[in-house]
């Protein structure tokens, strides 16, 4: 016999044999990918559709083999839940890459993992874990390990990096782990490119060590407890591109050679205790962004910045900076933002920051500039901040700066200018506060004030103003704050002013002004500071005063005669009245007491007043009656007869409930809810309603229905909880960006909400619905900040804070003029006195606005709705609603935004079609603070009060640095 049969028997063999072994591996592999499976829930996305027991394993989705073993599993950014099970995915024994970062894992990490040696990649960032990281010294093929954002804490591992000699990227940032000097470690790592330690509780000195990373390309030690200099060494890493040492305790100056680091483009070393000069940055030509605010330097600002060819952001605030800053600095790219405040610079505001046309604000507050604005800003239309305040400015402001469209802040306070307000000032559409308080301006006020209708603070105090003060005031809808005293202003008070529902505060002491105190004013819902005096005013006190409630109250030293309202006859308004020798009194002792014919007796009035009302109450009792008793024979369209009411006001109310009763009918009907209907109602004044009316659930939580009309199916028993916590939480409320409750009426069976009426409906109906509207930018903005007031106003001004728990746009109801009220607080809950916050086990909330934390606890926080307010910012930059079929399947706004951040390109094209290109820049800022809002983990969001703040301020440079998904640091990368 031939050996060549045996050959090929014996090769067929061994194929055999190899072909068995690689079905068993495949076959092992399968079983451990199906427990993975089995451990990770996951509900929406359709990541784990292939993963079934007929399909062979490197055909599942996110999974990659090569020679048929599985190399890589990526189940990133896939809202997956649960623990993952180690001990089962490294019998993976060709495992080299492990992506799970992105989705909302818990638990701890096991011990199982050290048995993953052959990994280079491992991604469990952004991510919800507890307890400390075990040891990782085995893994010493890793090459890129995140484990940033995800919760860990405890001691970590810091030993275990020795083994680690080929990392490129370690990003731990984000984690509260135990405080640890700067690892020694880490320093040996000298192939590191990638290094984010941001907020991981490093403390001690930066090691001189720092130096051997040469190959460093983004270091970020900030919001840290780090002290001492900054080392030499530092200055050896040439390729760094980003250095981010913010909020540490750093001290002293720049050290000897730091200009060597010519390659850095982004360099954040803002609130420390830095001192010394800026020379050592005047060779850093590359800066894009420079921020060094609430430090200690001092001299001058190098002449060499006015060079910076890609300079866009600079940010030394809170410094003690001296001299001029360089003529041509922000004059070469598009320059976005500049606030030098609070130093001691001195010479001429910079010409040409605007240049390029792109500049958006300009704040120099509180320094000692001279000179004239440069005429150039008036041209300036991407400036939305300009504050110069507490200065030596003089001169006329160019007329066009009071016209610019985009411009909201205008602050020229505390210098020496001149001049007039012009009319360009009806051109300044977007306008919401003007200080030019401690000037010199002079003339009238420009009728064309009114035309701003967007302007909600002016402050105009103490300058030389003269004649009347417009007629049209009435038009600024939205003014919450009116400072005109110390001027010389003369004429009436014009009576529209009462059609400014929204003001708060109004000073116009000390001027000229005359004739009577409009009575419109005693009915501004939210007056809470009024100061006429030092005027000639004449006439007596209106009687509408009687209803205000004032911390402040001065009406001294006018001509005012009459009697003085009881209800403002107190102590608290000691001195309010003084000089007004025609004013009368029954209960102050400092005035003549009011004779019976002082302007009407006060005891006739009550008379009359007592009288007038017993008839009201004697009519509408006996019109009740008959309703009722008319309803008892057999109403088919009402079922509303219970026989008894009880009615508990919350404000000045101007109708019966009788009114109210007789209009919750079907006609009337303009929304449905979970809680109950919603009816419009007009009553006999005019005025417009809304009533939300809800029958009352039984003992056994049932509802027994007792019309033929659906609408109205009635039950009876207890009030629902939701009711009550909305009653609880309104009542109290006193806000412009909450809705108003005027009143509940519940009987037995039924429960009525009396709101104040919304004309232009939800924040959903005008981006989503049929009654879908254009919005433009400046007041999608205004929304967003009106909104956003309200809730920390929920959140930080109430005696306890209220959590919303429902926020979405369809509980942001607009007015006339598309001011944004909060709304629907059936779910709200309030902070228990004892600091402790209401838990429940029923998830609260809309699906697309529901904070990720939610999967795994039931605590309510207030970060929840911080979560739930992104989302709405999200959906007023792009128009989407929080759940569209282009998200993909389980998936929503957030993710899809997140998939979006790669490219400047792709982040614009999120942005709303029907946004101006000139607005899709600051658009992109909000988005930046919806991103913050939406953080996965609770504790790195925002409260409303920053979130307010950053809206407000809108600082591009604060937020840059804080977009990335797979860096898990804080790239500062300009989308």
């Amino acid at each position: 016999m031939s050996a060549r049969p045996t050959f090929h028997l014996t090769l067929l063999s061994l194929l055999s044999l190899l072909l068995c072994f690689l079905y068993l591996a495949t076959a092992d592999d399968l079983q451990i990918l199906l427990t993975i499976k089995s451990a990770l829930q996951n509900t929406n996305t359709n990541i784990f559709n292939s993963w079934e027991p007929n399909n062979p394993p490197c055909n599942f989705a996110g999974i990659t083999c090569s020679q048929g073993s599985i190399t890589s599993i990526d189940l990133s950014n896939q809202y997956l839940s649960g623990s993952i099970p180690f001990n089962s995915i490294c019998q993976l024994n060709s495992l080299e890459s492990l992506s799970l970062g992105q989705n909302h894992l818990h638990g701890p990490i096991t011990e199982d993992i050290a048995n993953c040696v052959r990994l280079q990649y491992l991604d469990l960032g952004n991510n919800f874990f507890s307890g400390s990281v075990p040891d990782l010294s085995p893994l010493s093929n890793l090459k890129y390990l995140y484990m940033n954002n995800s919760g860990f804490s405890g001691n970590f591992p810091w030993n275990s990096l020795s083994n680690m000699t080929g990392l490129l990227v370690l990003s731990l940032g984000d984690n509260p782990f135990e405080r640890a000097l700067f690892p020694n470690s880490i320093l040996g790592l000298t192939q590191l490119n990638w290094l984010y330690l941001t907020n991981c509780s490093i403390e001690g000195e930066i090691p001189r060590g720092i130096g051997n990373l040469t190959e460093l390309i983004n270091l970020e030690l900030s919001d840290s407890f780090i002290s001492g200099e900054i080392p030499q060494e530092i200055s050896r890493l040439k390729k760094l591109w980003q250095l981010e040492l913010y909020n540490n305790n750093l001290t002293g100056k720049f050290p000897s050679g730091f200009g060597n680091l010519t390659n850095l483009e982004y360099f954040d070393a803002s609130m420390n205790y830095l001192n010394g000069d800026l020379s050592e940055l005047r060779s850093l030509t590359q800066l894009v962004t420079l921020q060094l605010f609430y430090n200690e330097f001092s001299g001058e600002i190098p002449a060499e910045f006015g060079e910076f060819r890609k300079l866009v952001n600079f940010s030394v605030y809170d410094n003690k900076l001296t001299g001029p800053l360089p003529e041509r600095i922000g004059s070469w790219a598009e320059f976005d933002y500049i606030d030098v405040s609070e130093n001691f610079l001195t010479g001429r505001i910079p010409p040409e920051m605007c240049k390029r046309g792109t500049m958006r604000e300009l704040l120099m507050l509180q320094n000692n500039f001279s000179g004239e604005i440069p005429a150039t800003y008036s041209n300036c239309t991407s400036l939305t901040r300009f504050r110069v305040s507490n200065n030596s400015l003089s001169g006329v402001i160019p007329s066009g700066i009071w016209g610019l469209p985009n411009l909201g802040f205008i602050d020229l306070a505390l210098n020496q200018f001149e001049g007039s307000i012009t009319s360009d000032i009806g051109n300044a559409k977007s306008l919401s506060q003007i200080m030019v308080a401690d000037n010199r301006f002079s003339g009238n006020l420009p009728p064309e004030i009114s035309k701003a209708t967007e302007l909600i603070a002016i402050d105009l105090s103490n300058n030389q103003f003269s004649g009347d003060i417009p007629a049209t005031i009435g038009e600024l809808k939205q003014l919450y704050s009116l400072h005109l005293q110390s001027n010389n202003l003369s004429g009436p008070i014009p009576s529209n002013i009462g059609f400014c529902a929204a003001l708060n505060d109004l000073n116009m002491a000390h001027n000229s002004l005359s004739g009577h105190i409009p009575a419109a004013i005693g009915l501004l819902p939210a007056l809470n500071s009024l100061d006429l005096s030092e005027n000639e005013l004449s006439g007596e006190i209106p009687a509408s005063f009687s209803s205000l409630r004032l911390s402040l109250f001065d009406l001294s030293n006018n001509q005012l005669t009459g009697p003085i309202p009881e209800s403002l006859s107190n102590a608290a308004y000691n001195g309010s009245f003084r000089g007004n020798r025609g004013l009368c009194s029954q209960n102050i002792k400092f005035f003549r007491r009011c004779s019976s014919d002082s302007g009407g007796s006060g005891a006739h009035w009550v008379v009359v007043l007592c009288v007038a009302v017993g008839a009201i109450v004697l009519i509408v009792s006996v019109s009740f009656v008959l309703h009722v008793k008319k309803s008892s024979k057999g109403d088919g369209d009402r079922s509303l007869k219970e026989d008894s009411w009880d009615v508990k006001s919350f404000q000045v109310l101007s109708f019966t409930e009788d009114e109210i009763i007789d209009s919750i009918k079907e006609d009337n009907l303009i929304g449905k809810g979970g809680s109950g209907n919603v009816y419009k109602v007009v009553v006999a004044n005019g005025k417009e309603l809304a009533v939300k009316h809800s029958w009352n659930s039984d003992s056994d939580g049932r509802k027994k229905s007792r019309s033929t009309t659906p609408m109205l199916a009635k039950s009876t028993g207890r009030k629902s909880s939701e009711f009550d916590a909305e009653v609880r939480t309104l009542s109290s409320i006193r806000h412009v960006n909450v809705v108003k409750l005027y009143c509940s009426i519940t009987s037995k069976d039924s429960s009525l909400l009396v709101y104040e009426y919304m004309p232009n409906g939800s924040l959903w109906d005008r981006l989503h619905t049929f009654r879908k509207m254009t919005l433009d930018w400046e007041t999608r903005y205004d929304i967003a900040v009106g909104a956003a007031k309200g809730l920390e106003y929920l959140h930080h001004g109430c005696e306890r804070p209220v959590i919303h728990r429902d926020v979405k746009s369809s509980n942001i109801l607009l007015d006339e003029v598309l001011k944004p009220r909060i709304a629907d607080f059936g779910l709200a809950k309030i902070v228990q006195a004892n600091g402790s916050k209401d838990s429940t086990h029923v998830i609260a909330g809309t699906h697309g606005y529901i904070a990720p934390e939610y999967g795994y606890t039931y605590k309510v926080t207030e970060k929840s709705d911080v979560y739930s307010f992104g989302v709405v910012l999200m959906e007023l930059v792009t128009g989407k609603r929080p759940i569209e079929p282009e998200y993909g399947e389980n998936k929503d706004i957030v993710s899809w935004v997140s998939s979006k951040l790669k490219t400047k390109e792709s982040v614009l094209s999120m942005v709303d079609s029907t946004i101006p290109e000139g607005h899709r820049e600051e658009a992109i800022k909000i988005l930046r603070i919806a991103i913050l809002c939406t953080a996965r983990l609770p504790a790195l969001r925002p409260t409303m009060r920053s979130v307010v703040q950053m809206l407000e301020a809108a600082e591009p440079c604060k937020l840059v640095g804080i977009i990335i998904s797979k860096d898990g640091g804080s790239k500062k990368e300009e989308i």
